[in-house]
């Protein structure tokens, strides 16, 4: 059995705030921030290559999202 401290911090690591966007592959579970809300969530299509750039496709049915780095959102697996 793990320690439960091991297994609460890799929960924590597996949702933390992504700095690296072109670490994300395709097909990966996301949430997208702003302000400290959940303002889109869904699996990345695409990331740029300079990972500043995200595709999105929602879990809702819509059409596929554009999300810049530049924009000020923030990115984590969820």
């Amino acid at each position: 059995m793990k320690a439960r401290g091991a297994v609460l911090s890799r929960r924590n690591s597996h949702s933390a705030i992504l700095s690296d966007w072109g670490s994300l592959q395709a097909g990966e579970r996301v949430e997208i921030i702003k302000h400290a809300h959940v303002i889109a969530a869904g699996v990345v299509e695409e990331v740029s290559q300079s990972g500043n750039v995200l595709w999105l496709v929602p879990a809702g049915p819509s059409e596929k999202q554009l999300f810049l780095k530049s924009d000020g959102v923030q990115v984590r697996r969820s």
